[in-house]
C-alpha cells in the first residue's frame, strides 16, 4: 500500500519511520494483516537508506507490531488489540455556531426491532430491486455521458418524467424547466431557506408538524413559529404577522394524517398573496392513497407564484437513494440552481437517469399501484385492531393516505413511559410528543411501512401489554 512517512526534523531516521508506523497500527490506520510495502521499495519513496527502513521494521517486529512471512513480505500483526482512535477533547476544538449546539443529536433509524412501527420507513421488500438494477446497470455503461459536470437542476430526462408524472398524478403545473431535482425533500427545504431567508426571519410551521423540518429553520436562524392544526388543517386565521415562509403538509398532514379542507387551502393562498410569503408544500407521501379522491395541491390553485411544491422519493422507493424535487415559482428559480450548483452541484446522475427510465417505462406507477395494496390492508388492520382493542383508550384519526396514523389518547395518561415498557418488549411505538413536541394532547403515531400485516396484532399486543403494567 501506499504510505505516507514524514521525516521532518531532526533526529534518527529510522527512529522517526518507527514511531509513524507505531501510531498507525495503534489508531487503525493500518489494520490488522495489512501488507507493509518492502523494505527496499519504502527506501526508495522516501529516499533513505534501505538499512534504515530495515531497522524501523525489525524493532517494530520485535515489539510485536509486524510479522515477517517467508517469501510473503510484512504484515500488521493480527494478535494485536483492536485500536484506540485518538480523541482530541471537544473542549479544545473549534466551536459550532449558537444555533448549531442547541440542535439534540442526529438520530439514525438503523434496522428495526421485531416489532417496527416507526415512522417514514417503507418496506424495502416491495422494491423491484432487479428490476433498478439493470435500469441502473443500462445507464452506467454510458460512461461518456458522466465523464463531465451537469447542470445544477438533475438529470433532463428526470426532470421531465417528474414533471409529467406530477402533472397526471397530483394536477401539479410544471414542465421539466420548472424542476429541480435534489437528493431528498430536506435538501429542497434547504435550498429554499438559503434563497428566501435571513437570520431573524419568521417561519409558520404546523403545529404538531414535521420536527425536522422547525430543525433545519431553525438552523438558518429563522424565528419557528408553531401554528395550531385541526380537523380542517392549518388553522390560517392564527398565522403570525410578518411570516417570511410557511410550511405545511395540506395532503396528509404529519403526523395527525388529516387533509386540508378546501376551503383553507383557499384562505392559506389568499393570506400568502397578501402578505408577500411563501408557501411550502410537501406533499411526502400522497401517492399512496386507500380512498377518496385526493384534493388538489396548493400548488395547482395558486395564481400568484406563492407555492413551492417539495416531494420525494425517499418513501415510494428507499430512502438510501436520496432522490427528491422542488417545483418553486419561477422568479426563485435562478437563485436555486445558484444555490444548488454551490452546495452540492447536481447529485447522483446515474441514479437520477435509470430514475426517469423508471418512470417513462411505466414501472414507478405499477410499483405504486403494488405498494398501495400492501399499505392498505396494513392500514386497515391496525384501523381495525386500535378499534377493538384500544376501544375508550386511543382513538383513530381518520385517514386515508400515507406510511401512517394517528391515534389520539382517550386521557391524559402518560405515553411515554408507555412506549418505553413496549419498545424493551420488542415494539417500536412512537408517541405525538417523541414526534414533534408542544401538542397538548397525548397520542401514538404507528407507522406501517416496515411492519408485515402478519405482525401487526402481535405488535399491537405487545403495546395493550406495556399499556395495562402501567
Amino acid at each position: 500500500m501506499d504510505f505516507h512517512v514524514s521525516l521532518a526534523g531532526r533526529g534518527d531516521l529510522s527512529v522517526r519511520i518507527y514511531r509513524q508506523l507505531r501510531d498507525a497500527v495503534l489508531d487503525g490506520r493500518l489494520r490488522a494483516g495489512e501488507r507493509l510495502p518492502p523494505t527496499r521499495e519504502l527506501a526508495r519513496r522516501l529516499a533513505v537508506s534501505r538499512n534504515t527502513v530495515a531497522v524501523a521494521y525489525d524493532r517494530l517486529t520485535a515489539d510485536g507490531f509486524l510479522a515477517g512471512r517467508v517469501g510473503a513480505g510484512t504484515y500488521v500483526c493480527a494478535e494485536l488489540p483492536p485500536p484506540k482512535p485518538r480523541q482530541v477533547p471537544a473542549k479544545r476544538g473549534p466551536r459550532p455556531t449558537a444555533v448549531w449546539r442547541s440542535l439534540p443529536a442526529p438520530a439514525g433509524t438503523g434496522p428495526g426491532p421485531a416489532f417496527d412501527f416507526r415512522v417514514g420507513i417503507p418496506d424495502a421488500a416491495l422494491f423491484p430491486l432487479d428490476t433498478w438494477r439493470r435500469l441502473l446497470a443500462r445507464e452506467l455503461r454510458d460512461t461518456a455521458g458522466f465523464a463531465h459536470y451537469a447542470e445544477p437542476g438533475g438529470h433532463p430526462g428526470l426532470r421531465a418524467a417528474i414533471a409529467r408524472h406530477v402533472g397526471v398524478s397530483r394536477s401539479v403545473r410544471a414542465d421539466a424547466g420548472d424542476v429541480l431535482v435534489t437528493q431528498g425533500a430536506q435538501q429542497a427545504l434547504d435550498l429554499l431557506c438559503r434563497v428566501l431567508l435571513e437570520p431573524g426571519d419568521r417561519v409558520a410551521v404546523e403545529e404538531p408538524g414535521y420536527r425536522m423540518a422547525r430543525l433545519l429553520f431553525a438552523s438558518h436562524g429563522a424565528e419557528v413559529v408553531g401554528v395550531p392544526v385541526d380537523g380542517e388543517g392549518l388553522d390560517v386565521a392564527a398565522l403570525p404577522s410578518r411570516a417570511k415562509l410557511v410550511y405545511v403538509t395540506p395532503s396528509h398532514q404529519f403526523p395527525l394524517g388529516t387533509p386540508m379542507s378546501l376551503a383553507r387551502r383557499a384562505a392559506l393562498l389568499a393570506w400568502a398573496d397578501r402578505a408577500g410569503a411563501v408557501v411550502v408544500e410537501d406533499d411526502y407521501d400522497s401517492e399512496f392513497r386507500f380512498s377518496d379522491r385526493p384534493l388538489e395541491p396548493l400548488q395547482s390553485l395558486d395564481r400568484d407564484g406563492r407555492v413551492a411544491y417539495v416531494g420525494s422519493f425517499s418513501k415510494t422507493l428507499l430512502p438510501m437513494l436520496r432522490l427528491g424535487f422542488l417545483i418553486a415559482p419561477a422568479s426563485l428559480r435562478d437563485a436555486l440552481h445558484h444555490a444548488r450548483q454551490l452546495s452540492g452541484w447536481h447529485g447522483d446522475l446515474p441514479a437520477q437517469a435509470a430514475l426517469a427510465g423508471f418512470i417513462d417505462e411505466g414501472l414507478f406507477a405499477r410499483h405504486l399501484r403494488r405498494a398501495t395494496k400492501v399499505y392498505a390492508d396494513r392500514h386497515e388492520r391496525i384501523t381495525t385492531t386500535l378499534d377493538r382493542v384500544f376501544a375508550g383508550r386511543l382513538s383513530v384519526v381518520p385517514s386515508a393516505a400515507g406510511l401512517h396514523l394517528c391515534a389520539l389518547a382517550g386521557d391524559d395518561t402518560d405515553l411515554e413511559p408507555i412506549a418505553a415498557r413496549a419498545a424493551a418488549a420488542g415494539a417500536a411505538i412512537q408517541t405525538l410528543s417523541d414526534l414533534c413536541g408542544g401538542f397538548p394532547r397525548q397520542g401514538v403515531v404507528l407507522g406501517y411501512g416496515s411492519i408485515p400485516s402478519a405482525s401487526i396484532d402481535a405488535g399491537l399486543a405487545v403495546l395493550d401489554e406495556a399499556w395495562g403494567s402501567a
